[in-house]
């Protein structure tokens, strides 16, 4: 991971079920985002990439939700589906209790990163996949986001994406059909939300080409996308670069591109 060594990071991993934590926004403006860690498919950044990104978007107004899904290899059926469930679900139940929450459901995002990158990317193409069994009431809510961020994700399961997220959701030497059928990138049409894009070029762990496909893709579909591609940066920086470096202002890129997009 780039960026400041010192700050205190946070791991976790045997989630039996899954949580929707909620950070809530001093003067909440009725905006909402889904925050999605990453972790290869094998633990939950959960600082980094969670607690750290919710209080961030909490200063714009913004009540956050961190994602605490399951993790594939820890002994589910249908392994490839199960953090999309997840996802689906938390969308769902948020939406459901939007005036408890005081939001506004039609406003609700998401931002991954990395493996939870791909997630969101997953859930931004198959929010209407039926991957579960309604529970209740919550299931006739929408799981379609607005808008999603990507961030250093992997956003295919394909030739250049990152082996570990790939054979920890799908399990090692998956068949083709699958590896294709999880590959977010190959499932863009024009019902995917537009999205924002950040990578570096000197990321060692996630190729810079999963972004460079997703946005190919998006163009193709005519989605809107926006992508900021840094020199450096590294992977899994989260909100720790140091401050001259350009990557380390993305948030407050995403801030500004999410009101364009109902955020």
């Amino acid at each position: 991971m780039s960026g400041d060594p010192t700050y205190r990071q946070l791991w976790i991993k045997g989630v039996a079920v899954p949580e929707v934590n909620v950070f809530r926004a001093a003067a909440p403006d009725g905006s909402s985002l889904l925050v999605i860690p990453g972790g290869s498919y094998e633990f939950l950044s959960i600082q980094n990439e969670g607690i750290d990104p919710a209080e961030r978007f909490n200063a714009e107004r913004t009540t956050v939700f961190v994602l605490t899904y399951r993790l594939p290899g820890e002994g589910w059926a249908n392994r490839s589906v199960v953090p999309l469930q997840d996802a689906q679900r938390a969308m769902r139940l948020i939406r459901s209790r939007a005036v408890e929450l005081r939001i506004d459901a039609a406003r609700l995002g998401i931002v991954g990163f990395s493996a939870g990158g791909h997630l969101a990317a997953d859930l931004a193409v198959s929010f209407d996949q039926r991957v579960y069994r309604p529970v209740d009431e919550a299931d006739e809510h929408s799981a379609r986001p607005a808008f999603a961020g990507l961030i250093y994700p992997v956003a295919t399961l394909e030739s250049f994406t990152h082996a570990g997220s790939r054979d920890n959701l799908l399990g090692a030497n998956a068949p083709a059909e699958l590896i294709v059928t999880r590959s977010p990138e190959r499932h863009i049409t024009s019902t995917t939300p537009p999205t924002f894009v950040v990578a570096a070029f000197d990321d060692d762990t996630v190729p810079i080409e999963n972004s460079f496909a997703w946005i190919d893709a998006c163009r193709r579909a005519k989605v809107s996308v926006e992508a900021h591609l840094f020199a450096k940066g590294g992977h899994g920086f989260g909100l720790h670069l140091p401050k001259d470096l350009p990557a380390s202002r993305w948030p407050d890129l995403f801030a500004l591109w999410m009101r364009k997009h109902g955020g």
